[in-house]
């Protein structure tokens, strides 16, 4: 695919319009403004928007298992699993697995990965800040390099307007509010940013040290060294069309090697320290009360939804969706590099993931859907009710999964 020029100096006075007051095209100062001025604005208007939101729903928190209700912005974003990361920057890991009279693994830090509360900890060590402000800033700051990361990755695929429209659709998306607390998505899509745009740029030396400190954040790791060797396989088998020298060939198949060592770092660490091969498996599916089976548990949601006869065809058709509309133009307009990390990741949660609320969250590796979503129509109108759609979601998600509200069997649903 033929890659644009760099020069996103003619941002598009449309999206300014929408997201930062309406002004005459010939004197509006953001049109003349650098790229990542105009890309930090727009992230600092949707992060506004999410600590409204925070904001205005904890007013209607009542006590919870983090304590009092109405808690400050602080207090509210530092709740759910932003506990358990800080019990891995105050005391790190356990060296000893908590099981139950049954001997099953119970739920332990092993499952939430390490860099993170790593960073969190190097900033306190440096300004003496706390976990309830230092690990919203690390949180904060990785969005906003992520914010930039996704757009210059997106200008490699589209004109700079096209480009904010997606970075904009990203950062607005339902669940988008949880880049600003205290977990490791904002620092994870950094991270995967950088180095899908640098496996798309065929810089694999480059890309190595993104790939090995992303399977150090969030569990994407093997999806991804899945795409970096099928890139490699792709570039193989167009050799003869598109060259594929030695030099790139020995530097793409160490980044294979790194990146599928990273992809297994993490549990191997937890065999370790803890002198259990499964420490980290049995960890993770501690939450759901049972082994994995690889794609059984979206079947089991079928069968809930639908019941046993038809409940089989609810994953069928989902997957058949997902297929049809990975092929379409908005989304084979992204290059085959992204179009085929969408493509492994869905596979990936089809195959270990149990659908559940939390699903939603684990959606946001799916950004560059956004970019397709802005190539769909250039119609103001439709970017504008997009924008606005994701906003009303935002604070559906925001009301219904981070504030906590007691079930009547005990719990809540999880972000």
């Amino acid at each position: 695919m033929t890659r644009v020029e760099p020069d996103v100096r003619a941002a598009a006075p449309t999206l300014n319009g929408v997201l930062f007051g309406a002004v005459r095209r010939g004197t509006d100062p953001l049109r003349r403004a650098p790229w990542w001025a105009k890309v930090s604005l727009l992230f600092l208007a949707t992060r506004l928007v999410a600590y409204w939101i925070f904001l205005g729903v904890a007013l209607h928190q009542g006590p919870s298992p983090w304590g009092a209700g109405q808690p400050g912005y602080l207090q509210f974003i530092g709740i759910w699993d932003s506990e358990w990361y800080q019990r891995i920057f105050s005391g790190g890991y356990p060296s000893v697995l908590p099981r139950g009279d049954d001997g099953a693994v119970q739920t332990n830090a092993w499952a939430f990965y390490p860099l993170f509360p790593l960073l969190v900890r190097g900033l306190n060590a440096v300004t003496g800040l706390g976990w309830e402000v230092a690990a919203p800033l690390v949180a904060f700051a990785a969005a906003w390099a992520a914010a930039l990361m996704v757009f210059v990755l997106f200008r490699r695929f589209a004109e700079p307007a096209t480009a904010l429209w997606g970075t904009a659709f990203v950062f607005t998306f339902p669940a988008s509010p949880i880049l600003q607390v205290p977990y490791a998505e904002s620092l994870n899509l950094l991270l995967l940013a950088a180095a899908l745009y640098l496996l798309s740029a065929r810089n694999y030396w480059a890309a190595l040290p993104m790939v090995v400190l992303m399977g150090f954040s969030r569990p994407t790791g093997v999806p991804f060294a899945a795409v970096v060797g099928l890139h490699l396989a792709l570039r193989w088998w167009n050799r003869r069309k598109d060259p594929f020298p030695g030099a790139e060939l020995a530097s793409g198949a160490v980044l294979l090697v790194g990146a599928a060592v990273a992809a297994v770092a993490w549990p191997v660490i937890a065999w370790a320290a803890t002198g259990d091969m499964r420490a980290y498996m049995d960890t993770e599916t501690s939450w759901r009360g049972h082994t994995l089976v690889l794609f059984k548990p979206w079947f089991d949601a079928g069968a809930g939804l639908a019941g046993p006869l038809w409940g089989w065809l609810l994953p069928v058709l989902l997957a058949a969706l997902a297929v049809l509309y990975l092929t379409s133009r908005p989304v084979v307009r992204l290059g085959p590099d992204l179009r085929l990390w969408c493509a492994v990741y869905l596979l990936y949660l089809l195959a270990v993931l149990d659908p559940q609320t939390s699903t939603f969250r684990m959606m946001l590796p799916f950004f560059p859907l956004g970019l397709a979503a802005a190539h769909l129509s250039r119609s103001r109108a439709y970017r504008g009710a997009v924008l606005v759609f994701f906003v009303l979601l935002q604070i559906v998600w925001v009301a219904w999964l981070w504030r906590w509200t007691e079930l009547p069997g005990g719990g809540d649903y999880p972000p």
